[in-house]
C-alpha cells in the first residue's frame, strides 16, 4: 500500500442527507477520517436547496469523495452510509433507475478511485454526518472545515501542503490549488499521476428536422433552429444536471445554430459563463442529402446511399464527409477540450455522429460501432479520459453514461 501525500494510507468516509418535507429544504454533512486512527481530518456540512432525500445522500456522498480528494488524495477509501439505496447502487448491486440519481451517481463515481468500498452502517453509526446536515438546515455551519492536518504534520515534515482555513468553514484551499487544474490528483481507476478529465456529452434538442427524421448536418446545412419542444427538452436536460454545476468547468458548442443554442440554455440553467465553440464537434456535412428524408434520398440516390450505408470511407450527397473524415476532426476536436481543460469537467453540447464516434473511442470499439448505437435529443453521455505519464499520453477512457435523459412529456416524441 503506498502512503498518501498527506501522510493517510487509508480514509473512511462517512456521508448522510436528508431534506425536511421530502422533497423540501435540503442539505447533507460528510466526515472524512483517518481509517488507522480514527481522527476526524475534514467536515463538510452544506445546504442543496430544495431536494429530496435522496438527492441529499448521493451529495453528502459526493461531497465526502471530494473531501477525500482534497485531503487524503491517494489513500485507500471506505464509504460509510445508513443508505442502503446509495451504498446498494453505487457497489453495483441496484440498478439506478431513477432519472435525478443518474447524473449524481456518475459523480460520484468519476470521485471515487478505484478500490473504493462501500459499507452500509446503522444510523445510529453514522450520527456524526447525520449531525453536519442538520447544523447546515439550522444554519449554524456552511461548507468545509479542516479538523486535523496531516498524519505526518511534524515541522519538518516534507512536502506537507500548505492549508489556508476560513474560520466560518465557508471554504479550504490548498497551495497545491493554485498550481491549476493538471495538478489534481487521479481519481476513477486512473494510477497516481494521472490526469483526469470529465467529459459530459449532450446531444442537442429537437428542430423541425429531427421531428421529420429529415438528414441535418453541420456547418453547410440549413441549420434549422431548434423548436420549442426542443427548448424545452434541453432546459429539463440542464436542470437534471444542475445538483452537478459546482464541479462543472465550462460549456462547450458545436458552432452549429442548433446546437449553439441548447449550449446557452444550459450554460444558463448551470449559472456558467457563454458556451466555447468547437468546430470540431459539428455534424458529419450530408452535401446534397441536407434536408431530405431517408426515403427521399432512397428514391433519388439509392446507389450513393448504399455505398454510403456500407463504406466508412464514402462521402454522402457528393461533397458531405465520410465517417472517417468526420472521426479525425472530432478527435482533433477533443485532444483541444482535453488540453484545455485538463483535470476537470466540461459539458459538451454537440449531435449524433460526433457523440457516437467519442464513444467507440472510449471503448476502443471499431468506427462501425456508430452504426450499433441510438441517441435520443437532449440525452447526457459522460466518458472519462485518463492522462499520464512523462509523455502525456493516454492510458484510457471510460463509458460512465450512455443516452441517460431525465423523464417527461418533453421527451415523448
Amino acid at each position: 500500500m503506498t502512503q498518501d501525500p498527506a501522510g493517510y494510507r487509508s480514509v473512511v468516509v462517512e456521508a448522510d442527507g436528508g431534506s425536511r418535507g421530502n422533497p423540501g429544504p435540503a442539505a447533507y454533512g460528510a466526515v472524512l477520517k483517518d481509517a488507522e486512527t480514527g481522527a476526524v481530518i475534514a467536515e463538510d456540512g452544506t445546504t442543496i436547496g430544495r431536494a429530496s432525500n435522496n438527492v441529499a445522500e448521493y451529495s453528502g456522498l459526493i461531497g465526502g469523495l471530494k473531501l477525500a480528494a482534497e485531503f487524503a488524495p491517494d489513500a485507500d477509501i471506505e464509504v460509510r452510509m445508513d443508505s442502503k439505496l446509495v451504498v446498494e447502487q453505487m457497489s453495483g448491486r441496484w440498478k439506478i433507475k431513477h432519472p435525478d440519481m443518474q447524473p449524481l451517481a456518475a459523480e460520484a463515481n468519476r470521485l471515487a478511485p478505484f478500490g473504493t468500498t462501500y459499507t452500509w452502517v446503522p444510523r445510529a453509526e453514522n450520527s456524526h454526518a447525520d449531525r453536519l446536515a442538520n447544523e447546515a438546515l439550522d444554519g449554524l455551519r456552511e461548507g468545509v472545515t479542516r479538523v486535523a492536518g496531516p498524519a505526518d504534520d511534524a515541522p519538518n515534515a516534507p512536502d506537507a501542503p500548505e492549508v489556508q482555513e476560513q474560520v466560518d468553514g465557508a471554504a479550504t484551499t490548498t497551495a497545491a490549488a493554485a498550481e491549476g487544474a493538471a495538478a489534481k490528483p487521479a481519481r476513477g481507476w486512473a494510477a497516481p499521476g494521472t490526469t483526469t478529465t470529465t467529459i459530459v456529452l449532450v446531444r442537442h434538442g429537437v428542430t423541425a428536422h429531427t421531428v421529420d427524421k429529415r438528414f441535418s448536418g453541420g456547418l453547410a446545412s440549413a441549420n434549422p433552429p431548434l423548436s420549442e419542444e426542443g427548448r424545452a427538452q434541453v432546459r429539463a436536460t440542464a436542470e437534471w444536471l444542475a445538483p452537478l454545476a459546482g464541479s462543472i468547468d465550462a460549456v462547450v458548442a458545436s458552432p452549429v445554430r442548433r446546437t449553439r443554442e441548447s449550449a446557452e440554455i444550459v450554460a444558463a440553467v448551470l449559472g456558467k459563463p457563454a458556451p466555447v465553440e468547437e468546430p470540431g464537434f459539428a455534424e458529419m456535412e450530408f452535401g446534397a442529402w441536407d434536408g431530405m428524408t431517408f426515403r427521399e434520398v432512397a428514391e433519388r440516390h439509392q446507389a450513393d446511399l448504399d455505398a454510403w450505408l456500407g463504406s466508412l470511407d464514402a462521402v454522402p450527397g457528393g461533397s458531405g464527409e465520410s465517417f472517417r473524415t468526420v472521426e479525425a476532426r472530432v478527435l482533433a476536436g477533443l485532444e483541444r477540450t482535453l488540453a484545455t481543460y485538463a483535470g476537470g469537467t466540461v459539458v459538451v453540447v454537440s449531435h449524433v455522429t460526433p457523440i457516437k464516434t467519442l464513444v467507440a473511442r472510449a471503448l476502443g470499439a471499431p468506427l462501425d460501432a456508430v452504426f450499433k448505437m441510438e441517441l435520443t435529443p437532449a440525452s447526457v453521455t459522460v466518458v472519462t479520459h485518463y492522462l499520464g505519464g512523462p509523455d502525456g499520453t493516454e492510458p484510457g477512457a471510460s463509458l460512465r453514461l450512455f443516452n441517460a435523459r431525465p423523464t417527461g412529456s418533453a421527451f415523448e416524441a
